[in-house]
């Protein structure tokens, strides 16, 4: 007969429960285990990359900017007089000379004040010959009315003669010879003045005439002056040159003293750059710069720097020292680089794609066994193409210069 065994049942419960402890323990260890793995890195063509290894040296810094080539000399052409545009007779390109029409304006108030001053000089021309038609005649009449008080001065002077040859024979009395040279006097005297009075009217008719010849001619000038008004309204180029700008439409109303045209005179042409407000303070006039033409490089130097900022950007004309290469024209877009200054001895390497001045970012480092480690890098200084490295790289060491963006999980890379 079978014997009770006591403790069996107990004892196979605490290995069922030292089994699950040890199970559970072992699945923690390994969860514990799987979470410390780091991932499979990401497999990467080489080819694809843009690598550079660290150096130390002479470092050039510079800056980059796009622009275009402008005539150094050019004249914005303006309207003297307010009008209506009616004509253009030219376009944008077309080489002007200064009596070259570029538009017509009309203006009829303009128009009719040259009416009105015409016919206001036909109204005092025509009073002016009456005024000497008048004085002629009142002449006339004076010279026919100063002969006839000469025939009555003459008559008195003869019979005051006859009554003193009288007097002298005792034919008459001596009040009659009296009475007879008084009115041979005073007839005599009414000549004098009568002739005084014609010279006093001669000279009051001139003085007439004059003012209105005066007049006439303040009214002819005044017609000149409008004439040229009205021919002020068709817009000359002044200069000779190329037209490069014409802001006015056909019937347009433009005011006076507008700048409707810019005229590229003939001479040398310069570059004039648009350069990142953020790189601008570097900047100094004399700087040495090269102007990459699309065929060809020449060098030049920075004259001016605007000192308000655009949208972002910083003007700055470049005058150019070299020749230009054949086909340069106005308004052609070309590159420029001014260089700021030499680094004689930093360690740096290729400008990467998010390199900025004075920030630390993140670079793959290229090591031995195939594969890129993600690494902090301190910027420096930076140019168009170099950044001066502060921290986090070596001489000699080798790093992706590329856009990695598309890799901010991954701390490591494998390259193939």
């Amino acid at each position: 007969m079978d014997k009770p065994r006591f403790g069996v049942a107990r004892s196979k419960k605490i290995r069922r429960i030292l089994f699950l402890i040890a199970f559970l323990l072992l699945a923690s260890a390994a969860t514990y285990g799987l979470s410390k793995l780091r991932p499979a890195a990401p497999s990467v063509e080489r080819a694809t990359l843009w690598p550079d290894k660290v150096k130390r040296g002479p470092m050039l810094r510079d800056i980059h900017g796009t622009g275009t080539l402008v005539p150094e000399d050019f004249r914005w052409i303006p309207t003297f007089r307010d009008g209506l545009v009616e004509k253009i007779n030219v376009r944008i390109g077309d080489t002007v000379n200064p009596d070259t029409v570029l538009a017509e304006l009309s203006n009829p108030d303009l128009i009719q004040s040259v009416e009105d001053i015409q016919l206001q000089i036909r109204v005092a021309q025509a009073e002016l010959n009456n005024m000497r038609a008048s004085h002629e005649n009142s002449a006339i009449n004076q010279q026919m009315q100063i002969a006839t008080m000469e025939n009555t001065a003459k008559r008195a002077r003869l019979q005051a003669d006859l009554d003193e040859e009288s007097f002298k024979l005792g034919l008459i009395a001596q009040l009659t010879v009296k009475l007879s040279r008084m009115d041979a006097d005073n007839t005599a005297s009414q000549v004098e003045r009568e002739k005084q009075r014609v010279e006093i009217n001669a000279r009051s008719a001139q003085a007439q005439i004059a003012a209105q010849e005066a007049r006439i001619e303040q009214l002819r000038a005044n017609l000149q002056v409008k004439k040229r008004q009205v021919d002020e309204l068709k817009i000359r180029a002044g200069v000779s040159g190329v037209l490069q700008q014409l802001s006015i439409e056909g019937g347009q109303r433009v005011a006076a003293n507008a700048a409707v045209a810019k005229v590229a005179e003939p001479g040398r042409l310069k570059a004039q750059l648009k350069i990142a407000e953020t790189q601008a303070k570097d900047l100094m006039l004399g700087q040495v710069a090269s102007i990459d033409t699309r065929s060809g490089i020449v060098p030049g130097r920075v004259v001016h720097i605007d000192p308000a900022a655009i949208q972002g950007t910083v003007t700055v004309d470049v005058q150019l020292e070299g020749e230009l290469p054949r086909g340069a024209r106005p308004d052609q877009s070309v590159d420029g680089t001014i260089e700021i200054e030499r680094l004689n001895d930093v360690l740096y390497v290729g400008r990467p794609a998010n390199g900025q001045p004075d920030t630390t970012i993140q670079m793959f480092k290229i090591q031995a066994d195939g594969e890129a480690v993600r690494t902090r890098v301190k910027i420096g200084r930076v140019s168009v193409n170099s950044i001066e490295i502060v921290e986090g790289l070596h001489v000699g060491e080798e790093v992706i210069l590329s856009d990695m963006s598309a890799y901010d999980a991954y701390d490591r890379l494998r390259l193939n």
